[in-house]
């Protein structure tokens, strides 16, 4: 019988941020607490498919939050469908022992369609209209109501954009609450967001980081109480740590001023042209995947980004090899940042050409990260939240209506935290904290948590058959039974070596 756990991915927690969290900093005071790498690009999706597969981004596939789809000619950021991921799941691993394995996913990223028992995601509900209201996808279905009817609706405005804040983290740490007493899985993994917002609003050595990370410490205390309750295992980890940045990178402004990015125009706005484009730039957070479409171009294109202020770095084939991100979605060149920059998406050359999604909380419409959507536009909030106000109107009344919030240029400078790069500092990195002492160790990379869970649950699988993955919804159950197939168990035993996003210049 395999011991429980509950694994709590706490974004952005770094061993400064632990000062502030008496609550959960008593999780390795009752175990241990480790020094946690992570991988490049350290950003959600990619470090989240490596903690559960043991694979770097090259393995498993998932090079950014979103990256550019050669075979759609579409730029696609936040896609949710497990599908996307590959190697072997740690639930996957674990039930080549334990057949009846169930596992609960509360929030973790591609969620929808993967082979797990429970599994509750934030999906909105995007009416023909025009209209978004907040709602969640839940497997089985009838967890929607349960969870609900409980709960309230998933606050989705406080999840991202302006007003992103703790009721987000709240409503998830309470279905896990819920999920946990009613079901007893043997995992449950639950993403809480909150750190994310306020670190990246004014940056991880402002006032505001210590009081998120202490607001947040008291929404985790229910939830460690019923861990303990359950006689589950804790292990809390992060993907990343944040640090303060001050200077946006325009990298597509450079490719569009060379001649190389092109654009289209509909009623006066210009969007960007994949499909005619020479290089464009995906840009995610600190990391931004160039495609670049004639391989005669590749090494002018570099050339033409290792000069622009902010780049650190710029990754050719041998470096993505180096990195661990030599995957076929990555870009032709990948950039790294310089510590204090980050990479906007943004590449139009007059505001009043801008896309109307610009100015609006739209993560599948923009061809980039966009955390100028934590803000009302700071050159003008006063306005922006009077439109906000009237947008809300509109849609009350079942009106069409454009929540144009965002700032443009101003809202891009008013970023203060970010994060992609691999710490150059393991206080401003990732860390691992576990309420059983018997795993300790001072570090562990990112590409060994999943071999840690499998210990701390007592299953160790034998080596792993090849196959082809399981089929999505096919879900053992105690009853049921069923052993699915993967890659090989744990993937590569440490993180990439060498000096890619470490401080040095690429």
């Amino acid at each position: 019988m395999s011991r429980r756990l509950v694994v709590l991915d706490v974004v952005g927690l770094t061993p400064r941020l632990l000062a502030h969290m008496p609550r959960l900093r008593a999780v390795a005071e009752q175990g241990f607490s480790a020094e946690l790498g992570t991988v490049l690009p350290a950003v959600t999706c990619s470090a989240q498919a490596t903690l559960l597969t043991g694979e770097p981004p090259a393995g498993h596939g998932i090079v950014g939050n979103g990256w550019y789809f050669r075979d759609l000619g579409e730029v696609l950021l936040w896609r949710q469908h497990h599908a996307l991921v590959g190697g072997e799941k740690v639930w996957q691993a674990a039930r080549r022992v334990e057949p009846g394995y169930t596992v609960a996913n509360v929030c973790w990223w591609y969620a929808m369609g993967a082979d797990v028992n429970w599994t509750v995601t934030p999906r909105p509900i995007y009416y023909a209209d025009g209209r978004k209201e907040p709602d969640c996808w839940t497997d089985p279905p009838e967890l929607h109501d349960t969870l609900t009817d409980a709960l309230g609706t998933f606050p989705l405005f406080t999840y991202w954009g302006p007003g992103a804040g703790l009721p987000s983290s709240r409503w998830i740490c309470q279905a896990a609450e819920r999920i946990l007493a009613d079901q007893a899985p043997d995992l449950t993994l639950v993403y809480v967001p909150h750190l994310d917002y306020d670190l990246q609003r004014f940056g991880p050595s402002s006032p505001r980081a210590a009081a998120a990370a202490a607001e947040l410490d008291a929404v985790l205390a229910p939830l460690l109480d019923a861990a303990r309750a359950a006689d589950a295992t804790v292990v809390a980890l992060s993907e990343y740590g944040i640090t303060d940045v001050s200077r946006p990178v325009d990298v597509n402004r450079l490719l569009r001023a060379e001649g190389l990015l092109r654009v289209y125009t509909q009623d006066g706005m210009e969007y960007l042209d994949p499909w005619t484009s020479r290089a464009f730039a995906v840009a995610d957070h600190q990391i931004a995947h160039v495609y670049v479409k004639d391989p005669a171009d590749v090494a002018a294109v570099a050339k033409l980004c290792a000069g622009l202020p902010g780049v650190a770095e710029v990754l050719d084939a041998e470096g993505k090899a180096a990195a661990g991100l030599d995957h076929e979605r990555a870009g032709e060149l990948v950039l790294v940042a310089e510590p204090d920059s980050w990479f906007t998406y943004y590449y139009w050359l007059d505001d009043d050409r801008a896309p109307d999604f610009a100015r609006n909380v739209e993560i599948h419409r923009k061809p980039g990260y966009d955390p100028a959507e934590l803000f009302f536009d700071p050159a003008g909030p006063g306005a922006a939240k009077r439109r906000a106000g009237v947008a809300l109107a509109r849609k009350k009344l079942g009106m069409r209506y454009l929540m144009s919030v965002v700032g443009l240029d101003a809202g891009a400078r008013a970023v203060r935290g970010s994060h992609g790069r691999l710490p150059a500092d393991p206080a401003d990195g990732p860390v691992l904290l576990c309420s059983d002492p018997s795993a300790a160790r001072d570090s562990f990379a990112a590409t060994e948590v999943k071999a840690l869970l499998l210990d701390l649950a007592g299953l160790v699988p034998a080596t792993a058959p090849t196959g082809a993955e399981p089929a999505a919804g096919a879900v053992p159950t105690a009853a049921a039974g069923g052993t699915p197939t993967g890659s090989a168990a744990g993937g590569p035993s440490s993180a990439p070596s060498g000096p890619p996003g470490t401080g040095e210049r690429r």
